[in-house]
């Protein structure tokens, strides 16, 4: 994957280029630091690779972590209880509580859409062309 230099900060420039670039450990090897000749240093998130590659599963969890966050809002302020949802859905309160869970990433969309769909929303999904 790439990643260009333009969206570094601070951004490596001819009179100020990149002089060592490390996997860092204080970021928990989930992304790198580099210095620039100035002195000055930057780092760069793994996270902010797969962003900017699109990588499929990157966006795919991404997409999972803003439907919970939205489920999450919806469940707190819904008149249904926690049970009925539980019961319209013909789960487990386990699995009920995996589908509010944003850090889980290995639950179903159509699991997300049927729960959102319980507590009254409407999503929608855009399908448009990335720009450049």
């Amino acid at each position: 994957m790439t990643y260009p230099y333009a969206r570094c900060e601070p951004a490596p420039t001819q009179d100020k280029p990149v002089r060592s670039v490390f996997i860092d450990p204080e970021l928990g090897e989930q992304g790198f630091s580099y210095q620039l000749s100035s002195g000055e240093a930057g780092c760069v998130l793994l996270d902010q690779v797969l962003d900017h590659n699109a990588d499929p599963e990157y966006v795919r969890e991404m997409l999972l972590h803003r439907l919970s966050i939205e489920a999450l809002r919806h469940v707190a302020s819904s008149p249904l209880s926690k049970r009925e949802i539980i019961r319209r859905l013909g789960t487990s309160a386990a699995q009920f509580y995996r589908l509010l869970d944003p850090a889980n990433s290995r639950k179903s969309l159509d699991a997300m859409f049927a729960l959102l769909t319980i507590l009254g929303c409407d999503v929608d999904m855009v399908v448009r062309e990335r720009s450049a």
